[in-house]
């Protein structure tokens, strides 16, 4: 660091002996170092660093009251953005020194305050201040960035459900993005009078490049079932919809990047239609008392792994008061962090008291199951869910 700068580094110097605070204090200064707080103890110290910004502390080790190691505990302790600390100390004490290392200091400096190991250890401990300070300038930067796409994610999905469904069905959603922007969707379309579109959807992997995906993903199937009720007139095959927008997906697929998916078109009037699976966890149909796996549904490929894959769909009947409900495998594969994870059982233990219930109150209890059992550990997978009922 040039000496020309050195006159705006704050520098705390906590040390008892006032012949050696002088010293070092005139050492500084002949250095360029002229913002020099000074404390005579440990207690002062901690004082001190909890009222100021310093960009680093020169601590005694041997100090009444509360001396340099006990100092670093302190600090340790409170794992806040304490200031950078170099030791000060005689070399006959290194076991002391190694514990301060082990605590977080970054150097110790020797009681002759050589000046030039002052300047080349000021001078270091400083640089690499600066670049952590970047480091996290940077990573704010970032933070803020992902935090306004994990909104435009959420910007994308629907969340006016009772505008959307036709009479004769009630439906609600929920998407809890993880950390990182990732690549969960779910959609609820009106295709006519008396149609509903309901899917959930998962691109494989994370970040911007699945984010990217379940945007496209999520216009691909939309246009897709519109314009085959266009050109039939009548409700669309899923199979048609998913098959439509996988030959988009799949077309110079060189990133490998795939996408399952759980679609299902239903005719409010009758509880009738048919979904399709591609890849995707199967749906529970949830009746008063009970949630029953759809696992007899015809199992196919994600989207985006082979262009021209003629997928099937499979017929759908929801009676009077049952419903149906999609989620992605950031449900069932939730971590508690204990390497355990939610699981298919867990869900459908959750859901069974929930059979009669609206769709909202079967959304939350999910969710509530889901963040009980995870007990404050990070979030690893987007979390989406949706539930359709009929009547």
């Amino acid at each position: 660091m040039s000496e020309a700068l050195n006159d705006t580094v704050s520098i705390l110097v906590v040390e008892d002996s006032s012949f050696n605070r002088l010293v070092l204090k005139k050492r500084l200064a002949e250095l360029g170092y002229i913002r020099v707080t000074e404390a005579v103890d440990g207690v002062e110290g901690l004082s001190a660093i909890e009222r100021g910004a310093f960009d680093v502390v020169l601590l005694d080790l041997e100090m009444p009251r509360l001396d340099g190691i006990g100092v670093l505990e302190a600090l340790h302790a409170a794992r806040g953005a304490a200031p950078p600390v170099i030791v000060i100390s005689a070399l006959t004490e290194m076991d002391k020194i190694v514990r301060c290392i082990e605590l977080g200091a970054e150097d110790y400096l020797p009681k002759s305050f050589d000046p030039p190991l002052l300047r080349a250890r000021l001078g270091a401990v400083l640089e690499k201040k600066r670049l952590r300070d970047l480091a996290d300038h940077r990573l704010a930067a970032l933070e803020a960035e992902l935090e306004s796409a994990r909104a435009a994610q959420l910007d994308l999905v629907p969340r006016n459900f009772a505008a959307i469904v036709p009479p004769g069905l009630t439906l609600h959603a929920a998407m809890i993005p993880a950390r990182q922007v990732g690549g969960d969707l779910y959609d609820a379309l009106r295709l006519g009078p008396g149609l509903l579109l309901a899917c959930v959807a998962d691109v494989a992997g994370k970040g911007a490049p699945a984010g990217l995906t379940m945007a496209r993903t999520l216009g691909l199937i939309r246009s897709s079932a519109l314009y085959l009720v266009e050109q039939g007139g009548g409700a669309p095959d899923p199979a048609a919809i998913l098959a439509h927008a996988n030959d988009d997906l799949a077309r110079e697929n060189e990133s490998q990047t795939f996408v399952t998916v759980v679609l299902a078109v239903i005719d409010a009037a009758s509880g009738t239609g048919r979904i399709a699976l591609a890849g995707h966890e199967p749906p529970f149909i949830l009746t008063e008392g009970s949630a029953r796996a759809m696992a007899d549904l015809s199992r196919q490929p994600p989207l985006g792994a082979m262009e021209g894959f003629p997928y099937r769909s499979d017929p759908l009947a929801l009676e009077a008061g049952e419903a149906l409900f999609l989620f992605s495998d950031g449900v069932t594969e939730a971590e508690d962090g204990a390497d355990g994870f939610f699981g298919r059982d867990r869900l459908a233990a959750t859901l069974r008291p929930t059979g009669a219930a609206p769709p909202r109150d079967v959304v939350e209890a999910v969710l509530e199951a889901v963040a009980g059992f995870a007990g404050g550990a990070p979030q690893a997978d987007d979390i989406t869910v949706l539930a359709v009922r009929r009547g």
